[in-house]
């Protein structure tokens, strides 16, 4: 069996899964469509409580993302495939996807970028982060818009890109200084803003 059948055949294993428990592709198919806008949440939530570590881990996750992002699209240009349902008979399709080059998934380089360097930072309960990228991996599967391969080479180029910036860019002089740069224009925005909430706890 060549590399081409195994991929097939690990995908005909997931997807075929929705066929036989129905009333999992509804979860499967909103983790695949909307789990990314829960992440996005997440992201801003952590950084506006405006704990340094915390800003730093977002910055760095952040920075990986758009490293892993690039190198998928240059591990694109080497490989190209298209969607499982454009290129194979009987799939079950649960979301709207339009035909292109699937190699690497996207929304796995997405959620593995950022909850692998979450892991990385905090490490204990942030494990669950990463389960939540393993469960958005499996639900492009599921929904029959990835193959198997597409996700597993998101998650080895996000873990290279994550492991490579959690390892050097906090060393960097100039990451602190972006914070730090950010921070004084947060403070010169938000500065009438806690003038006015003074005011009226005075006036209290």
């Amino acid at each position: 069996m060549d590399f081409s059948e195994v991929n097939i055949a690990l995908f005909r294993l997931v997807n075929d899964l929705g066929k036989e428990y129905t009333y999992l592709n509804p979860v499967f198919s909103f983790i695949a469509e909307y789990m990314v806008f829960l992440l996005a949440l997440s992201v801003l939530i952590i950084w506006f409580r405006r704990d340094k570590d915390s800003r730093l881990m977002i910055l760095c996750a952040t920075i990986t993302f758009i490293c892993a992002f690039a190198m998928g699209k240059i591990s694109g240009e080497f490989y190209k495939n298209y969607q499982p349902f454009a290129e194979l008979s009987n799939v079950n399709k649960l979301i709207e996807k339009e035909k292109d080059n699937s190699f690497p998934s996207d929304h796995t380089i997405l959620f593995f970028s950022y909850c692998l360097s979450f892991w990385l930072f905090r490490r204990g309960w942030s494990f669950l982060w990463i389960m939540l990228a393993v469960l958005v991996g499996i639900s492009r599967i599921w929904v029959g818009v990835h193959y198997p391969f597409d996700v597993l080479t998101g998650i080895l180029i996000s873990f290279a890109a994550a492991v490579f910036i959690y390892f050097t860019v906090p060393k960097l002089s100039v990451t602190g200084n972006i914070l730090k740069m950010y921070e004084k224009c947060e403070d010169i925005l938000f500065q009438p803003l806690k003038k006015s909430k003074g005011n009226k706890t005075k006036n209290y």
